[in-house]
């Protein structure tokens, strides 16, 4: 049975996650920035958003820095290179809008990094 109170820290940890990568991305591209690249500088944004809220409420993880930060940043380079993947497919082979792109991205790599991380990183 899933932790329910944990899924929605998750998801509102996610959402923080989420919004931090999209405006940043959003920004650099309606600076000029080419998409992959905009959605880079948003991810690496998101990542101590995300590593934080996660360790300490979210998963609320006794683990040290040590242990947890290794894992995360695995974690969270398998997340970017999905993302990446998703975004170069649908900006540049089907022509899709950035914002369209990305949000497909986003929809996609949250259940996997849960999985991941409430199994691995965090336990």
């Amino acid at each position: 049975m899933p932790n329910v109170d944990r899924l929605a820290r998750y998801a509102v940890s996610g959402g923080l996650s989420a919004l931090t990568h999209f405006t940043v991305g959003l920004a650099a591209t309606g600076s000029g920035v080419p998409a992959v690249p905009a959605s880079t500088a948003g991810f690496v944004a998101s990542i101590a958003v995300s590593y934080l809220l996660q360790r300490a409420w979210v998963f609320r993880s006794t683990s040290g820095h040590t242990v947890t930060g290794p894992r995360f940043l695995t974690v969270t380079a398998a997340a970017f290179t999905l993302n990446t993947a998703v975004l170069w497919a649908g900006t540049s082979l089907l022509g899709a809008p950035f914002a369209v792109a990305q949000a497909v991205a986003i929809l996609l790599i949250p259940a996997l990094n849960y999985a991941i991380n409430s199994r691995w990183t965090f336990a």
